[in-house]
């Protein structure tokens, strides 16, 4: 990925946030953010960020400028964001050059819809490009997961696998199957738009703080092979099952953590409940994840979407639904966001 000719030293980059199906939850090492376990995750083609970096050369600039979604950015959101533009500085052998940054998202951010996924996987590929970082996807991801998680698989497209690993050059994401390889659904009921009180970043410390957090991890292992052979083979009755244990048994290691993280509302339950009756009475095949938030992402098939999305209308905690089928790579676009 080079520098933009027309525009040295600026470039933008759009990367779609992700839904995970085997989730990432609490670090091995914090320093790193070295996950516990290996995760695996559909990235989403309508859902993303947009973030244009311009790195001030000429020396204008007294401190990183940074602009979320309209409104400056100040205080831990910020200095997110500058730690990793430290790196990135790091990185190119240049630690004089200020930044600034514009990011825009098209969905509710820290409400469970892994928008730092989408948001570091964006600023990494734009801050990298911008200052003259060419880099395959496997390095970009090694970095994105720096500034979160999560957003080491948004720089790849379709089905992706975090490897664990024990350092920068181990943990990082890979592509397990392209975005054509299968067109699943992910319809997520939003229950909430609002900022959640505990970000995952600092839901992840707690992580080991719970007496089940153990119990999970061992269980993930034995089903990432699983969940790879039921994207290999497209079979959601297979994968539905595996997602949904998952997912609650994660939200089991937060409700137990101490202090305890309770992201769920009376909403989240509503559906949850809902989408058990639809599927055990009706036949609709439709299984569910959480994220941390309390809004519930519904993986289908696209055949059966238009029903799901009627269903949903009638539940009055629903404000409103969002649908995605599986997206591409993290890219550098020529729409500047200034």
């Amino acid at each position: 990925m080079q520098r933009s000719e027309a525009s040295p030293f600026k470039a933008t980059a759009r990367a779609g946030s992700n839904i995970a199906f085997i989730k990432y939850w609490g670090v091995a090492d914090p320093r790193l953010n070295i996950p516990l376990n290996n995760s695996i995750s559909m990235t989403l083609g309508a859902l993303h960020t947009t973030t244009t970096v311009e790195w001030d050369v000429a020396g204008r600039l007294s401190a990183d400028e940074i602009t979320i979604d309209g409104e400056r950015a100040a205080g831990p959101k910020a200095e997110r964001v500058i730690c990793h533009l430290d790196l990135i500085r790091h990185l190119a052998g240049d630690r004089r050059f200020r930044a600034c940054v514009v990011s825009r998202n098209n969905f509710p951010m820290a409400s469970g819809i892994a928008s730092s996924a989408s948001a570091f996987a964006a600023l990494t590929v734009a801050a990298c490009t911008a200052i003259g970082l060419s880099l395959d996807r496997t390095r970009l991801s090694a970095i994105a997961r720096r500034g979160s998680g999560s957003a080491s698989r948004s720089i790849f497209g379709g089905y992706v696998e975090w490897e664990r690993g024990n350092d920068d050059a181990t943990s990082v994401a890979r592509q397990l199957f392209p975005a054509e390889h299968w067109a699943l659904r992910d319809v997520v009921a939003v229950i909430s738009t609002a900022e959640k009180a505990v970000s995952s970043q600092n839901g992840h410390a707690l992580a080991l703080t719970s007496p089940f957090n153990a119990a999970r991890v061992d269980a993930v292992y034995t089903m990432l092979q699983e969940v790879r052979n039921a994207i290999a083979l497209r079979e959601l009755e297979r994968l539905g099952p595996l997602i949904e244990q998952d997912a609650l048994a994660m939200h089991a290691v937060m409700m137990t953590s101490r202090p305890s993280l309770l992201y769920w509302q009376p909403g989240t339950l509503e559906v949850l409940h809902a989408v058990r009756r639809w599927r055990e009475e009706d036949g609709l095949p439709v299984y569910f994840t959480i994220d941390a938030g309390p809004n519930v992402h519904l993986l289908c098939e696209p055949a059966f979407e238009r029903e799901l999305l009627r269903r949903l209308q009638t539940l009055s905690s629903v404000r409103t639904v969002i649908t995605s089928g599986p997206g591409g790579d993290a890219e550098v676009i020529d729409q500047h966001l200034f």
